[in-house]
């Protein structure tokens, strides 16, 4: 009998120590964060599968923990996280500003986020572009500061060629990016679409080509004519991930809040591009809520009683009422006793 009651305190003392020894908060207060089991984590063998399968890859962007896990739970199959939390995030009309300290706070939240996609960081502009070693070194920080499994950059100049190679040989899978380089509308004179003459469409296709000579895994192809993505795509033997391509690319890539219709302010027009599809308006669903909190919390109606869950005892009540009478707090001890009337549900 007494190791039998020895045993069940063992237990019971273990299970104790565990409890208070997790990192998982309490459920008196929060729900905590709902165990994930999502499928096999996809690599780029798996990439390389469904290109071989002629199956579409998807690819969407996310910024943060909540984008993440709507991607995660979805089940698509590559996370950009891109340089276009410039625009859509941070607010700024281009790519330009954004940093590599700020990319990777992006990059570590998503990684928190989203455990089935092959996740991709965006090297930001001003951070490969002087030499080899600083590509490298960036594409480092990418992987190892913010969890990512490979990196993207912009561009097929030679030195962009070179930077590419180096981060492959370092060791980290690469997905380059021609045609509409974002980063690079100094030089294009803006948002301009590539592509749509003779020399520029065959541009696309070498610069593709040398992108994959230097051992990069995927190609983007943004903002060029239908059929000079289809012959970049069936040119190279690594699948292309087309935005603003048309349909005969390997996958297509979006940004999530495009997709969404985040943006529903006039002022927000101007950077949500032509060819995205808005597959809803979760912006307009967004404002109509916030504007019924408003008004429920201006007339008084929210929180009701079943939003305010923590209770306390009659007794308990009662006890509290009186300490704070005995303080001289009179006043308290009334608004205090009308509030716990009032939170009857009958009330």
């Amino acid at each position: 009998m007494a190791s039998s009651i020895t045993r069940n305190c063992s237990r019971f003392s273990k299970a104790i120590s565990v409890r208070f020894m997790s990192n998982l908060p309490e459920d008196t207060v929060y729900g905590g964060p709902k165990p994930q089991n999502p499928n096999q984590r996809v690599t780029l063998t798996h990439l390389r599968q469904k290109h071989r399968k002629g199956e579409p890859i998807t690819v969407v962007t996310a910024y943060d923990y909540p984008s993440a896990v709507h991607l995660d739970s979805a089940g698509i199959d590559v996370c950009l996280v891109g340089d276009s939390a410039s625009m859509v995030v941070h607010g700024h009309d281009t790519t330009l500003p954004i940093s590599l300290d700020e990319m990777l706070v992006h990059c570590r939240a998503v990684a928190r986020g989203a455990k089935r996609p092959l996740l991709v960081g965006d090297l930001p502009f001003g951070t490969y572009e002087s030499s080899t070693s600083q590509a490298v070194d960036t594409a480092v920080r990418v992987l190892k500061e913010g969890g990512m499994d490979a990196i993207k950059l912009e561009g097929g100049s030679p030195s962009r060629i070179t930077a590419a190679r180096a981060i492959v040989e370092a060791g980290i899978a690469v997905i380059g990016h021609v045609g509409l380089t974002p980063q690079a509308i100094s030089v294009l004179g803006g948002f301009r679409p590539q592509g749509r003459n003779i020399a520029s469409a065959v541009k696309v296709v070498e610069t593709a080509m040398a992108l994959q000579e230097a051992g990069c895994f995927s190609v983007v192809l943004e903002c060029v004519p239908p059929p000079v993505a289809a012959a970049a795509t069936s040119a190279l033997k690594i699948p292309t991930i087309g935005i603003g391509a048309g349909p005969f690319c390997s996958g297509q890539v979006l940004v999530y809040h495009d997709l969404l219709g985040m943006m529903q302010h006039p002022h927000h027009a101007k950077v949500t591009p032509k060819f995205c599809k808005q597959y809803a308006k979760v912006g307009d669903v967004i404002n109509k809520a916030l504007i019924e909190y408003k008004e429920e919390v201006s007339k008084k109606v929210f929180p009701g009683p079943s939003h305010s869950p923590y209770k306390i005892t009659t007794s308990e009540l009662d006890g509290f009422l009186t300490e704070l009478q005995k303080l001289g707090f009179d006043k308290a001890a009334s608004a205090a006793a009308s509030a716990a009337e009032n939170m009857e549900p009958s009330k």
